[in-house]
């Protein structure tokens, strides 16, 4: 069936049987058993179009007329792409023509006569009424069906109303989008018709990219009506190549449809500013091309370039980092960089590098045709992202004072054999001098020569250059000159080749391979034809130096082509000149020069080939030789605005009738300087401008100058002073609505600040309210008419029970903003409940790292009772809801809190919940997360006393915009009345004073900076910090001399008296007066001063002290205002020590002009507890001796006595009580002699022995603990022991009583407790105790638990190794080693044995047991004695013998051997 249904019809609903009846389906069957078609094509034009019909229907070889398919009309453009259908008006007498079966045989007898007419060669017009009728008839039919195919369509949409289920089905493309080509900057349009149930959606996607108009604005146009979906596209550039995609989608399923559209352009037209055809490499790495379907890449610009200056001659590089997620190690976005929207391609001034995360751009030597706005444009399949920023280029320093800036942008045009026209623009720096003109130069490349091409300077920014060589390539470049002298060159031109347009045009269309751009070429004309006449003559350029014509070739033309002659004629003559005699030009343009300036000539050209010369063109109307193009007039109006910190928006109104306006110079200047610096210095044409590094806080004027190719205009008026600061804008919206409280007709509302204020304070803010009935919106309606500057307000005279939504928005100097979101529905019902409502308008101040304050105001609903106190809470950002928890337990009663418990580098949330008698109320919105850190460079309050003792507090901002204003307050409350504080500000500093300082002025006082990210600082003034600034406002208002230190008193060497102090700072102008008893002492024998005013030390020397010097000793400082003064009391005892001590010093004096002692007697206990009596001697010599003495008796000299460097040692070792006594030294030679005397008797000796013991103590060892056979020891082990030392034993912290189980004693350096049959009652703490007249020294150790239980098993273990040892069998002796006996002799040996019990006795021989019998008679007698007996010896009791004991303790063996020899043996021989 779908081959007989056209396609545009066999997808729509009357066509398809799943929407029949049995009813419909029957009437259809009938039409199609009763139809017959027939084979037809017809062909139209409707528009430029043809619409064609073809069949898809075999013809019927049985049927009388031949079958006529169902035609389809497609709409097909030149190149039969179908584009579309077309449905004709009388459908119907074509697709039915035998329709109806109650008009069958009428119909089948009309067409067997027709055909019967036909073949008898009936006349014409008999034919023609058959053809009437037979329209009539198809008519009437068509009609007839419309009439049904209405009712099958109602009946269809009844069906489908009444089960929509069984209807739905996926989407299906009835027309699908086809490709289109089309030329740059042509608009296409993509359409589909799409049918489906549900409806389907359609998106439209560009390389699987989804297509948004709205992030391109004007670019897409998408519409969609009837199931017809197109996308149109404006101004096709090369980009727009590309496949694009229909997506439709509903609930049943998607479906999509593909159409690409290539974007062509000429040869020779092609806009460098647009890109190559992307290569495949753009898309893939080296390794292959990566498939980007099913990836959507995210694409982030990071560390982005900035607004940047630079200098001519210098290099400059921009850089971004670039972030694509996900990263694909082969695939490589396409990076792009752009000046002023034109593509830049990688040359010698500019070098491109992409990293694969970053790209950079270095512009290697700048030049003034580099300043612009620069984009980096990375794009991806998904997409891409742009990043734009201005480059400004300044003037190099001049090679001459005061000459003007270098030209710019020198291009070459109308390049011929022998000429070129030279252009560029002016350079907007002429330092003071304006510019008289300029020289073009040109270098042949290939060369470093470059020749002036002009004598004299030319104004006229374009200069036609002859006497060029045919063939060749140049390059140019341009200077200006003014009355100071010669600019530096422009940067060179691109190079140009010397030749024939038409040849270049010829030569340039040699491409063979598909660049993406297409070439028109012309056609080879017929040959043998004269030419016609050029058309088309007209003066394209006229100067006073040259004139420039420009035609079209002739239609006839030869083959081998055309050229030209050019003619010229004064007006008012009938003369013609040929101006080209020698050679005819090949291109249909040409340059005169050397025309006299004022006067009008008329021009006309020929054509000629080898056919001949034909006629010429007709002539050009008169033209005056002469400039014709005048400086353009002033802008108009310049308006600036203020855009940032460091930038000014300038607008303007372009000059009237400029003609060819290259564009614009802004210029700026400080007020009141005169001094103007360029803004720009590459000319712009849009009349905005963005100025910028203009310094914060200045006041900038401005002007424009117009540019074109004969100069700058003058210069506009100038603008009205702007100061540089941040520009301001409406404040963004409002968020965060919520409901303070509700009574029956009215509602409190509070809302949050807008996060961007627009740079200037809020004013107020507007309230607008709707009403929300069943979920239906009405319209909103103003709810106050006047701003409110709190962020609550109370919206009245609303309806009790109603729903009701509300928006705010905010106000500043700038206007009112946007408003905010719609609020959440809320219900005008009275609020009820006991506890308060919530509190609102938090905010979070002086942010810190570990700590912040939080403020609120307190709920507007009180509950039944007043609010009494406040709970806050806090949780980390992230955290879900059940991690919110308290911050106070204890309520606090005012409106703000200062929190410490914050981690720094986490961010927190706090809302505040308010209290009553009847309990703990709803709590507030939740702030805005808080990140607790201290931001770099905040400062704290720091408070001052000045010199005068005023005291003030200084809060500085480092981070100061120009709209920010410092807000000192109190508890939290801003300070409006100055009566008892005074507020400054100068620059980023501001200084609140007190005028009085009292208790009425304790409290927090906290600053804080407006139109900053929260700088502010609070300060606590307690009772006893404001009474420590009072004493040193006090001290600042009544100066005083610092002092480092009080007066003193020292004594010096051969005991003078010293009087001094130092004063902290004290200038050259200080004075001292120096008093005594009230009396003024001055410079004498007596009393000798010094004031070193340097360090500041005051002081007064005295030799001696008398009896009369007894009293007050005071200094009395003066330094301009601030004095000082500090006595000393020397009276009574005070008095008596200090002269006591001053004589002694001086006796010590005298007595050290001798030999001395440095340092007396004294002794000195080494580790090896040694005694050694030392001291130390001074101003000795060779004749100095030294007498060692006790007890008066004098200590002759032995190996230990020493005189050494200055040091006499005597060493006692073991020392005892026999070494006690009185040690004395005497030293002495000619000049007198000195002793010092050592006590160590009594206390003396004690407190050296105690030192003694105090060594041996620190010597001990670690008590340890060692088993024996009798019990438990405990020993410490000393380096040396003395028997003067007293030890005690401890047992649980009590003295041990000493028994004999219990014993202590000394072997050698062994100190020991001996602990006999221990018990249960011996465990516990043991300690050994030190005595050195001191603290002591203690050991310990813990004898218990598992410790005693080794110590107890060892004991065990070895007690029975004793007692076995004492009992074990013995020998005890009286055997020897060997018997030596003569044969026939008889043998008796006895040994002792012991043994408990009685051991056993073996005798053995040859360890062989032996049994006694008459020869070897064996006893044990007593228990004690063992007896061998051998009663005659013979040669074979030679051997070896043992005895053998042996008990339950153990064995022992005793052994001998014998040996019998004869009597004649000789020597003893051993048998």
């Amino acid at each position: 069936m779908s081959g007989s249904i056209p396609f545009y019809q066999k997808n729509h609903r009357h066509y398809d049987r799943g929407y029949r009846s049995k009813e419909m389906e029957s009437a259809v069957s009938q039409y199609q058993a009763s139809s017959s078609s027939y084979a037809a094509r017809s062909s139209s034009t409707s528009r430029g179009l043809r619409v064609s019909s073809y069949s898809g229907l075999e013809e019927s070889r049985l049927s009388p007329i031949p079958k006529r398919s169902k035609p389809t009309y497609l709409a097909v453009d030149r190149e039969n792409q179908i584009i579309g259908y077309v449905v004709p008006i009388f459908r119907g007498s074509q697709e039915f023509a035998s329709g109806l079966s109650d008009t069958e045989e009428a119909r089948m007898k009309e067409s067997a006569g027709h055909m019967a007419r036909r073949n008898l060669f009936t006349s014409g017009l008999e034919m023609e009424r058959t053809e009437q009728s037979s329209r009539k008839t198809a008519m009437r039919e068509s009609a007839e069906r419309i009439s049904l195919s209405k009712r099958i369509h109602e009946n269809e949409e009844y069906h489908k109303r009444m089960n929509e289920d069984s209807l739905m089905h996926t989407p299906e493309f009835v027309i699908k989008p086809r490709s289109h080509t089309v030329w740059e900057k042509q608009c296409v349009r993509l359409h589909c018709t799409v049918s489906g149930w549900p409806d389907p959606r359609v998106v439209w996607y560009k390389n699987n990219v989804t297509i948004d108009p709205l992030a391109q604005p004007g670019k897409y146009k998408l519409v969609s009506s009837y199931n017809v979906h197109s996308l149109e596209i404006n101004r096709c550039d090369f980009d727009d190549t590309a496949q694009y995609r229909a997506s439709a989608m509903n609930s049943k399923g998607e479906l999509s449809a593909f159409a690409s559209v290539v974007v062509k352009r000429f040869k020779g037209e092609v806009d460098e500013a647009l890109p190559s055809p992307r290569s495949s490499a753009a898309s893939g790495s080296k390794d292959g091309i990566v498939s980007e379907y099913g990836i959507t890449f995210q694409t982030h610009i990071v560390e982005k370039f900035d607004v940047a200056f630079g200098r001519e001659g210098e290099t400059l590089s921009l850089g971004c980092t670039v972030i694509i997620y996900p990263n694909l190690q082969r695939y490589q976005p396409e990076v792009q960089w752009y000046r002023d929207d034109v593509l830049l391609s990688p040359s010698k001034w500019t070098h491109m590098h992409w990293s694969g995360d970053r790209a950079t751009m270095t512009l290697t030597h700048l030049n003034k045709e580099d300043e612009g706005l620069y984009t980096l444009r990375i794009t991806t399949k998904s997409g891409y992202e742009t990043h734009s920023a201005y480059v400004f280029v300044r003037d190099a320093d001049a090679e001459v004072e005061g000459a003007p800036g270098a030209p710019l942008d020198v291009r070459c045009q109308d390049a011929n054999k022998d000429y070129v026209i030279v252009t560029w623009k002016q350079p907007a720096v002429d330092r003071g001098s304006s510019i008289m003109g300029y020289f073009v130069d040109r270098c042949e490349v290939g060369t470093t020569h470059w020749s002036q091409c002009n004598d004299t300077p030319i104004k006229f920014a374009r200069f036609p250059v002859t006497g060029l060589v045919e063939g060749r390539s140049y390059t140019f470049r341009v200077r200006a000159v003014n009355k100071s002298g010669m600019s530096r060159p422009s940067r060179a031109s691109e190079p140009v080749a010397a030749m024939d347009p038409g040849d270049r045009a010829r030569m340039r269309g040699t491409s063979a391979p598909w660049t993406g751009q297409i070439i028109v070429t012309e056609e080879e004309p017929a040959e043998g034809v004269v030419p016609g006449v050029p058309a088309e003559l007209e003066v394209t350029e006229a100067t006073k130096n040259y004139v420039v014509l420009s035609w079209k070739p002739p239609g006839e033309r030869g083959h081998e082509g055309v050229m030209y002659y050019v003619e010229k004629c004064v007006s008012g003559t009938d003369s013609w000149q040929r101006v080209n005699t020698e050679i005819p030009v090949k291109s249909p343009r040409f340059a005169l020069f050397d025309l006299a300036e004022g006067k009008s000539y008329s021009f006309r050209v020929r054509c000629c080939n080898s056919a001949g010369v034909g006629e010429p063109s007709n002539p050009t109307e008169p033209t005056t030789v002469g400039d014709k193009l005048d400086i353009p007039a002033p802008p108009g109006r310049v308006v600036p605005i203020r855009n940032t910190d460091t930038s000014v928006v300038v607008s303007w109104e372009a000059s009237r009738e400029a003609k060819e306006l290259v564009g614009y110079y802004i210029e700026a200047s400080i007020v009141g300087s005169n001094v103007w610096e360029p803004c720009n210095n590459k000319p712009v044409k849009a009349t905005r401008f963005i100025c910028h590094g203009l310094v914060t806080g200045e006041t900038y004027v401005f002007k424009v100058k117009a540019v074109n190719a004969a100069g700058l205009s003058e210069s506009s008026q100038e603008s009205e002073p702007i100061e540089v600061k941040a520009a301001i804008a409406t404040p963004a919206p409002p968020y965060g609505i919520s409901v303070l409280e509700c009574v029956r007709d009215a509602m409190v509302l509070a809302w949050k600040q807008p996060a961007f204020i627009g740079g200037a304070d809020i004013t107020g803010y507007f309230v607008d309210y709707r009403q929300v009935v069943e979920g239906v919106v009405g319209k909103w309606h103003e709810a106050n008419i006047k701003s409110v500057t709190d962020r609550a307000y109370r919206v009245s005279d609303l309806k009790e029970n109603m729903k009701y939504q509300f928006q705010v928005r905010a106000a500043n100097m700038a206007g009112v903003g946007i408003p905010s979101l719609s609020s959440e529905t809320f219900t005008c019902a009275e609020w009820t409940i006991a506890v308060p409502g919530p509190p609102h308008d938090l905010q979070a101040m002086e942010v810190r790292s570990t700590s912040l304050v939080l403020l609120w105001k307190p709920p507007v609903y009180q509950g039944r009772d007043e609010v009494n106190g406040f709970y806050i809470d806090i949780k980390e950002a992230e955290a879900p809801l059940e991690a919110w928890r308290g911050v106070n337990e204890k309520a606090t009663d005012k409106k703000y809190m200062k929190i410490k418990i914050l981690k720094e580098g986490e961010t927190y949330v706090f809302r505040v919940r308010a209290q009553n008698k009847a309990g703990v109320g709803k709590a507030s919105e939740p702030t805005e997360p808080v990140l607790a850190q201290t931001k770099p460079g905040t400062k704290d309050i720091v408070v001052d006393v000045d010199d005068d003792g005023v005291i003030s507090m200084n809060f500085e901002c480092a981070n100061l915009t120009p709209d920010s204003k410092f807000v000192w307050s109190k508890n939290y409350e801003e300070i409006t009345d100055e009566t008892r504080i005074t507020m400054e500000t100068k620059g980023n500093k501001s200084k609140a004073t007190f005028k009085t300082p009292a208790e009425d002025d304790l409290g927090i006082y906290s600053c804080l900076v407006t139109h900053t990210d929260g700088a502010s600082s609070s300060y606590t003034l307690s009772a006893e910090e404001l009474k420590k600034l009072l004493e040193i406002s006090h001290d600042h208002k009544f100066p005083i001399i610092p002092l480092k230190t009080e007066l003193a008193v020292e004594l010096l060497e051969k005991g003078k008296v010293r009087f001094w102090l130092q004063a902290e700072k004290i200038s050259a102008n200080g004075k001292v007066e120096y008093v005594f008893n009230d009396n003024v002492v001055s410079q004498g024998e007596k009393y000798k001063m010094n004031f070193d005013k340097n360090t500041g030390v005051i002081e007064m020397t005295m030799e001696s002290l008398t009896p009369a010097d007894e009293g007050t000793f005071t200094f009395q400082l003066q330094d301009g205002k601030a004095t000082n003064q500090s006595s000393l009391v020397l009276i009574g005892d005070v008095f008596k020590q200090l002269q006591k001590e001053s004589e002694f010093q001086r006796k010590e004096w005298f007595r050290k002009q001798g030999p001395h002692f440095v340092e007396y007697l004294r002794y000195e206990v080494t580790p090896e507890c040694c005694v050694v009596l030392k001291c130390k001697v001074g101003n000795i010599k060779k004749e100095t001796v030294a007498l060692w003495y006790k007890d008066g008796r004098e200590i002759k000299a032995d190996e230990h006595l020493t005189f050494s460097e200055g040091v006499l040692t005597l060493e006692i070792a073991q020392i005892s009580k026999k070494d006690a006594g009185i040690y004395e030294v005497i030293l002495k030679d000619d000049r007198g002699k000195d002793s010092s005397t050592l006590n160590l008797t009594d206390q003396g000796f004690k407190n050296m022995m105690n030192e003694v013991f105090s060594v041996i103590a620190n010597s001990s060892t670690a008590l340890k603990i060692q088993s024996t056979e009798e019990g438990i020891r405990l020993y410490s082990f000393v380096s040396y022991y003395n028997d003067e030392l007293h030890v005690t034993w401890h047992h649980k912290d009590a003295a041990i009583a000493f028994t004999d189980r219990i014993k202590c004693g000394v072997v050698g350096e062994q100190l020991w407790l001996q602990i006999s049959d221990p018990t249960d009652k011996d465990k516990g703490k043991y300690a050994i105790e030190f005595f050195d007249g001191k603290g002591g020294l203690r050991r310990t150790v813990e004898l218990s638990g598992q410790a005693f239980d080794d110590a107890y098993a060892e004991f065990q273990r070895l007690k029975a190794a004793a007692i076995a040892e004492r009992n074990r069998a013995r020998v005890a002796g009286g055997l020897p080693d060997v018997v030596t006996i003569q044969e026939g002799k008889a043998l008796n040996l006895t040994c002792n044995i012991s043994g408990d019990p009685l051991p056993e006795v073996t005798w053995l021989k040859n360890d062989r047991e032996m049994v006694s019998d008459d020869h070897y008679i064996l006893k044990f007698e007593s228990g004690k004695f063992a007896s061998f007996t051998i009663s005659t010896v013979n040669t074979a009791d030679s051997g070896k013998y043992s005895i053998l004991v042996k008990n339950k303790y153990g064995t022992e063996s005793g052994d001998f051997t014998v040996s019998v020899f004869m009597p004649d043996d000789v020597g003893g021989k051993k048998k």
